[in-house]
Protein backbone atom coordinates (compact mmCIF):
# COMPACT_ATOMS: atom_id res chain seq x y z
CA UNK A 1 0.00 0.00 0.00
CA UNK A 2 1.51 3.54 -0.95
CA UNK A 3 0.87 6.74 1.00
CA UNK A 4 -1.62 7.94 -2.18
CA UNK A 5 -3.68 4.58 -1.18
CA UNK A 6 -6.93 5.39 0.60
CA UNK A 7 -7.06 2.91 4.42
CA UNK A 8 -10.00 1.29 5.23
CA UNK A 9 -11.14 3.90 7.83
CA UNK A 10 -10.83 6.90 5.38
CA UNK A 11 -13.42 4.82 2.88
CA UNK A 12 -15.81 3.90 5.81
CA UNK A 13 -15.24 7.54 6.52
CA UNK A 14 -15.82 8.90 2.93
CA UNK A 15 -19.04 6.53 2.84
CA UNK A 16 -20.53 7.47 6.20
CA UNK A 17 -20.03 10.97 5.53
CA UNK A 18 -21.31 11.19 1.82
CA UNK A 19 -23.52 7.93 1.69
CA UNK A 20 -25.66 9.50 -1.72
CA UNK A 21 -22.34 9.45 -3.25
CA UNK A 22 -22.62 5.00 -3.07
CA UNK A 23 -26.69 4.76 -3.23
CA UNK A 24 -26.97 4.39 0.35
CA UNK A 25 -29.96 6.70 2.19
CA UNK A 26 -29.62 6.21 5.18
CA UNK A 27 -31.58 2.54 5.87
CA UNK A 28 -29.53 0.40 7.89
CA UNK A 29 -29.99 -3.05 5.71
CA UNK A 30 -28.87 -1.14 2.52
CA UNK A 31 -25.81 0.33 4.29
CA UNK A 32 -24.76 -2.95 5.85
CA UNK A 33 -25.29 -5.13 2.61
CA UNK A 34 -23.27 -2.36 0.93
CA UNK A 35 -20.38 -2.91 3.69
CA UNK A 36 -20.69 -6.49 3.19
CA UNK A 37 -20.47 -6.30 -0.56
CA UNK A 38 -17.05 -4.27 -0.04
CA UNK A 39 -15.83 -6.90 2.23
CA UNK A 40 -16.53 -9.56 -0.32
CA UNK A 41 -14.59 -7.68 -2.47
CA UNK A 42 -11.35 -7.66 -0.32
CA UNK A 43 -11.62 -11.51 0.11
CA UNK A 44 -13.36 -10.82 3.60
CA UNK A 45 -10.44 -8.64 4.75
CA UNK A 46 -12.42 -5.35 5.59
CA UNK A 47 -14.83 -7.34 8.15
CA UNK A 48 -12.58 -9.87 9.67
CA UNK A 49 -12.64 -9.95 13.19
CA UNK A 50 -15.75 -7.25 13.63
CA UNK A 51 -18.56 -9.96 14.67
CA UNK A 52 -15.86 -11.61 17.20
CA UNK A 53 -15.17 -7.41 18.43
CA UNK A 54 -18.18 -6.52 19.08
CA UNK A 55 -19.07 -9.84 20.95
CA UNK A 56 -16.29 -8.75 22.81
CA UNK A 57 -17.18 -5.62 23.55
CA UNK A 58 -20.73 -6.92 24.66
CA UNK A 59 -19.06 -9.66 26.75
CA UNK A 60 -20.99 -12.92 25.90
CA UNK A 61 -21.74 -15.22 23.35
CA UNK A 62 -24.06 -14.91 20.47
CA UNK A 63 -25.40 -16.59 17.62
CA UNK A 64 -26.34 -13.58 15.51
CA UNK A 65 -24.19 -11.92 12.84
CA UNK A 66 -22.64 -8.60 13.04
CA UNK A 67 -25.39 -7.16 11.28
CA UNK A 68 -27.83 -8.43 14.27
CA UNK A 69 -25.30 -7.60 16.95
CA UNK A 70 -24.95 -4.07 15.87
CA UNK A 71 -29.02 -3.37 16.20
CA UNK A 72 -29.03 -5.01 19.23
CA UNK A 73 -26.03 -2.36 20.58
CA UNK A 74 -27.80 0.30 19.03
CA UNK A 75 -31.10 0.13 21.08
CA UNK A 76 -30.33 -2.09 24.23
CA UNK A 77 -33.29 -1.21 26.14
CA UNK A 78 -35.82 -1.79 23.20
CA UNK A 79 -35.15 -5.54 22.91
CA UNK A 80 -34.82 -4.75 19.01
CA UNK A 81 -33.20 -7.84 17.36
CA UNK A 82 -34.11 -7.05 13.29
CA UNK A 83 -33.67 -4.52 11.38
CA UNK A 84 -37.15 -5.04 9.88
CA UNK A 85 -38.45 -3.98 13.39
CA UNK A 86 -36.96 -0.46 13.06
CA UNK A 87 -38.76 2.81 12.50
CA UNK A 88 -37.50 5.37 10.00
CA UNK A 89 -35.80 7.53 12.99
CA UNK A 90 -33.98 4.44 14.23
CA UNK A 91 -32.60 3.48 10.72
CA UNK A 92 -30.82 6.66 10.92
CA UNK A 93 -29.66 5.88 14.38
CA UNK A 94 -28.66 2.60 13.83
CA UNK A 95 -26.50 3.55 10.22
CA UNK A 96 -24.96 6.19 12.71
CA UNK A 97 -24.05 3.59 15.20
CA UNK A 98 -23.04 1.04 12.86
CA UNK A 99 -20.40 3.78 11.60
CA UNK A 100 -19.24 4.39 14.97
CA UNK A 101 -18.77 0.87 16.13
CA UNK A 102 -16.72 0.06 12.26
CA UNK A 103 -14.54 2.98 12.57
CA UNK A 104 -13.76 2.23 16.27
CA UNK A 105 -13.25 -1.34 15.40
CA UNK A 106 -10.62 -0.51 12.44
CA UNK A 107 -8.75 1.94 14.62
CA UNK A 108 -8.16 -0.73 17.26
CA UNK A 109 -7.02 -2.89 14.55
CA UNK A 110 -4.77 -0.52 12.73
CA UNK A 111 -1.03 -1.20 13.64
CA UNK A 112 0.27 1.52 16.16
CA UNK A 113 1.79 4.37 14.42
CA UNK A 114 -0.28 4.40 11.30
Amino acid sequence: MTDRDMSDRELIEMIRDRPGMFGLDGSYYPTAMFLTGLDVGTSGRLLAGFREWLLARKGEESSFTWMLLVIEDAFPATGLRHWASLTKSQEQSAVDHLFDLLLAFLAAREPAGR
